[in-house]
């Protein structure tokens, strides 16, 4: 675990993207184990917030400090490390189509530093429990339903063990069954102790789950205690 508590800090920070600024003077705490809803229109800042954290994007303006990392002094040299300390999930998941999904973990296990191919074969054997897809390692994506590609894919964002997983709207080609059981898992996932924040439009699903939320709204992310999302 982290020496501090605190996983997220931002403190007066603006993003660009394209040139134009997307957020500013964002003020943010994070803790370990925190469940997060960050929500808001189609271009109001959620992903550009989460490619922040992840080193894609340098801070415009202000400090923050990231699973460690100072995202404000942060070297192109430091990003892979960085990238260790947290996992990320997309809406389209992002698996190698042409390799199995024993294959898709090992190969992320060996870009990021492991050689043992016992240690490996473990790791990959409890991500894979843990999301309840054993026996499918020798499946390839095409083969698995969308909700199964899903669980795939957070089984290789917690590979790591990661402090944070950032999650860009993970239900978003997901149908509503489906999306409860994916909001099950990240839910699950951060009761064992591990930060997620989830960017999602999922607000029927989100309902059923009440956890703190932070809106991006007008280049701000303000906290909210309205789960009716009615302003949204």
């Amino acid at each position: 675990m982290l020496e501090s508590e605190i996983v997220i800090k931002l403190e007066n920070v603006s993003v660009q993207q394209g040139g134009n600024v997307v957020l500013e003077d964002v003020n943010l705490e994070v803790e370990n184990g925190e469940f997060i809803y960050l929500i808001g229109k189609t271009g109001s800042g959620k992903s550009s917030l989460l490619k922040c954290l992840y080193g894609e994007l340098p801070l415009y303006k202000g400090t923050g400090i990231c699973c460690g990392y100072e995202l404000n002094n942060l070297k192109r040299s430091q990003i892979p490390y960085l990238r260790r300390k947290l996992g990320i999930v997309f809406q389209d998941f992002e698996l190698l189509t042409d390799r199995n999904i024993q294959d898709n973990l090992e190969f992320v296990l060996r870009a990021t530093g492991w050689n043992d191919k016992k240690a490996i074969n473990s790791r990959m054997e409890s991500v894979l429990e843990l999301v309840q897809l054993e026996g499918k390692e020798s499946k390839l994506p095409h083969e698995l339903s969308g909700g199964e590609q899903q669980r795939v894919a957070i089984a290789r964002a917690l590979l790591n063990t990661p402090h944070l997983i950032l999650a860009d709207e993970p239900t978003g080609n997901l149908d509503p069954q489906t999306s409860l059981e994916i909001l099950n898992l990240l839910l699950a996932i951060s009761k064992s102790g591990t930060t997620v924040l989830m960017a999602s439009h999922d607000y029927g699903t989100m309902q059923k789950f009440s956890s703190r939320i932070l809106v991006c709204n007008e280049k701000s992310i303000v906290e909210s205690n309205d789960h009716s999302f009615a302003h949204i």
